[in-house]
């Protein structure tokens, strides 16, 4: 499905990260990317804090059977999860890229508990499109952008593998993945 517009290039994806890199300054925070996007955002992310000076551990988060529509697939596609360290009485920064209807998060705050009790969660996305189902609010947010229901919103990261890199595109409702 070809682009029907793209929402930031690699300039505004890079203002929006250095922005929510540097709420992050200073904070004793476990960065955990929810795979795949968030895991990837989250990297770069923890690339940035840690080159200024503050480099927090940094976990992936798979989500597959968490999802409230696991029954309704025929073959949930699992992943691995690492979190490098215990996170009971932890801050948390919960990573995503795209913040859609609030299922996604719903499932990683599932997900997430079973590496222990963290003191606080917080939620850092890249871009937040709006659309609600379940009441999930961002505490970091890169963008915020208009979108249709019908459309799909799509982060491109050079983290993410070949193709075009570093970029936020709008595609239309038979695009695959994305929020």
């Amino acid at each position: 499905m070809p682009v029907r517009r793209i929402l930031a290039d690699a300039a505004e994806v890079d203002r929006c990260s250095r922005r929510v890199a540097d709420a992050l300054v200073g904070r004793d925070v476990v960065l955990v990317g929810i795979r795949t996007g968030g895991y990837h955002w989250a990297r770069r992310l923890a690339g940035l804090l840690a080159a200024a000076g503050h480099a927090p551990p940094l976990g992936a988060l798979d989500i597959a059977l968490y999802r409230d529509d696991v029954t309704t697939r025929l073959v949930p596609e699992v992943g691995a999860s690492e979190v490098p360290v215990r996170l009971d009485g932890a801050e948390v920064v919960l990573v995503d890229d795209v913040l859609y209807t609030g299922r996604t998060v719903r499932a990683a705050l599932d997900a997430l508990l079973d590496y222990g009790r963290p003191r606080a969660v917080r939620l850092a996305v890249l871009v937040d499109r709006g659309h609600r189902e379940l009441p999930i609010a961002a505490d970091l947010v890169g963008m915020v952008c208009a979108t249709g229901a019908d459309e799909r919103v799509r982060v491109e990261l050079a983290e993410a593998g070949p193709g075009p890199s570093d970029r936020v595109v709008v595609r239309g409702p038979a695009e695959g993945a994305g929020g």
